[in-house]
């Protein structure tokens, strides 16, 4: 490590003088001034030095009180470590849920179920620099139909979502500090499986693999028979497949999730404490989203959440457009912003204008009230598509429209369902049937690209999903891995990043330097 420390030189300055024909001598000199220099370490973190390092001030002692003052610093220069991350990435460690079911990609070999999974989101430490906090989604699982349906298949159905403090070591390494499970108001364990359809499911089956390799329905009892009645499908009202996460100084966290959409509070130990969400009815919330937010797309629901840097307002982003009021409005570029004020439980909402259609919003945070950075992107992989889209803007809501403050008049309606809407169309439709120019009285929140991750690092996975905002130029992103755990035409596989499945897909944190934000 460095040491901060202050080196003196002594500069003589010699003076002599002519006194005449005598020859005599003349007076003597001032004394001359100290040059002083300064070694004053830097952390992890620093606006200067992203990783740490070594700043160098010098100047002369005016004073002669043998410190260094700031008004008598002539020159700074700094000795900055290197990126340890650099462009390759560094991968998270993990542990082993399953390996014993056959990889669908390679047969007669079976493929590993891994947790990892920190990558749905990720969020700094509010005091430690060097730690950020990451969170799972609702465990390891695939689309399947059986039966029953269309759901999906969870491989380890009694997984438990969580939060994860990891560490970034001096060499890049990203250690695992504690995992924190997340739990009911009364203590018991939550899982990722999907809500009754009261409070935010949306029709989603449930399907098991059993230890033989079979797949059936997710029941209350599975030594039974699937009845209805006296053995229906098991939904979990507090499961949550969690994606926006937000760590605040005392402690505590927000949750996002896709299901309701919920956003929950957790205490230090991951305990519920408070929930917001869009069901007058549910008797667990405190505060309600506007109805319209019941119209979520499945498995796109709010995939961002951010808080403003004093703590008060949580602002979420759905993931794409929602099916509001029906998924004949799927197909489009509209996202809705939502913020909720923590204690007052106001609300605005604001329009998002994606690059492309359908693409994916999965992560925000705040630089300021107004001033937000997100991640929009596409589902490809950059190794099979060059053209895999996986960008970071920067959005204002400043100029934007609150479109909870239009009141009623002639066209427009704030609808108590549907929220605002125009000719009795929801705004979805408006765009669907009119583009986005009949928005007349709206305009959404301005963006501006701050990063190009394919082009920055040639972004190798599907998902980006989660940022960490290190200093006010340096970002931290980090991919959704999925547990490791794929699956085509409804048989589960292993999740490669390669045509030739040779690279396992795995959480991986980059850190991208010298950004504008």
């Amino acid at each position: 490590m460095y040491k901060t420390g202050i080196i003196s030189l002594s500069v003589l300055l010699l003076f002599t003088a002519c006194s005449g024909d005598d020859g005599t001598n003349g007076e003597n000199g001032s004394n001359g001034l100290n040059s002083l220099v300064n070694h004053q370490t830097l952390a992890f973190g620093s606006s200067d030095c992203s990783f740490g390092g070594l700043m160098i001030t010098s100047g002369l002692d005016a004073d002669a009180d043998g410190t260094l003052a700031d008004n008598e610093i002539e020159n700074t220069t700094y000795d900055c470590e290197a990126n340890t991350v650099g462009t390759a990435g560094s991968r998270l460690p993990y542990s082993v849920l399953r390996s014993d079911i056959e990889d669908g990609a390679k047969p007669g070999a079976n493929f590993e179920i891994r947790n990892g999974g920190y990558g749905s989101d990720m969020v700094k430490h509010p005091s430690n620099a060097n730690q950020f906090y990451a969170l799972t989604d609702r465990g390891p699982n695939a689309s399947y139909t059986g039966d029953l349906g269309k759901g999906k298949v969870f491989p380890v159905a009694d997984y438990t979502p969580r939060i994860g403090l990891l560490e970034i070591q001096d060499n890049g390494d990203v250690k695992i500090i504690e995992e924190i499970l997340l739990k009911r108001p009364d203590g018991t364990l939550i899982t990722g499986l999907p809500n009754s359809s009261a409070l935010g499911g949306t029709g989603e089956t449930p399907y098991s693999v059993l230890d033989d390799g079979t797949i059936e329905v997710l029941r209350e009892d599975m030594t039974q028979a699937y009845d209805a009645i006296n053995n229906p499908i098991l939904l979990d009202d507090y499961g949550l497949d969690g994606e926006g996460l937000v760590a605040l100084s005392d402690g505590t966290f927000w949750v996002s999730d896709e299901y309701g959409p919920h956003m929950v509070h957790f205490d230090i130990d991951g305990t519920e404490i408070d929930r917001i969400n869009a069901f007058a009815n549910d008797d667990r919330v405190t505060f309600n989203l506007p109805a319209e937010f019941t119209n979520r797309r499945a498995n796109r629901g709010m995939e961002g959440l951010a808080i403003t840097p004093d703590e008060k307002t949580l602002v979420g982003i759905m993931q794409s457009t929602m099916y509001n009021p029906s998924s004949a409005v799927k197909a489009l570029d509209i996202v809705r912003i939502v913020t909720v004020d923590t204690e007052t439980g106001s609300v605005s909402q604001y329009l998002y204008k994606q690059e492309k259609a359908q693409n994916s919003q999965s992560g925000i945070f705040a630089l300021s009230a107004t001033e937000f950075v997100l991640i929009e992107r596409d589902g490809a992989f950059y190794a099979s598509n060059t053209d895999a889209m996986k960008h970071l803007y920067k959005i204002d809501i400043s100029a934007a429209t609150d479109i909870e403050t239009i009141a009623d008049t002639g066209a427009w309606i704030q609808d108590a369902d549907l929220g605002l809407t125009k000719d009795g169309q929801t705004l979805e439709e408006v765009v669907l049937n009119e583009g986005w120019d009949g928005l007349t009285n709206i305009t959404p929140v301005t963006k501006t690209l701050v990063s190009d991750l394919v082009s920055e690092v040639q972004y190798p996975h599907d998902k980006l999903e989660g940022m960490w905002l290190i200093n006010e130029s340096t970002i931290g992103v980090i991919n959704d891995d999925d547990f490791a755990t794929w699956a085509s035409g409804g048989v589960l596989e292993q999740k490669y990043l390669d045509a030739g499945q040779t690279v396992i897909d795995a959480n991986t944190l980059y850190i991208i330097e010298n950004l504008d934000l």
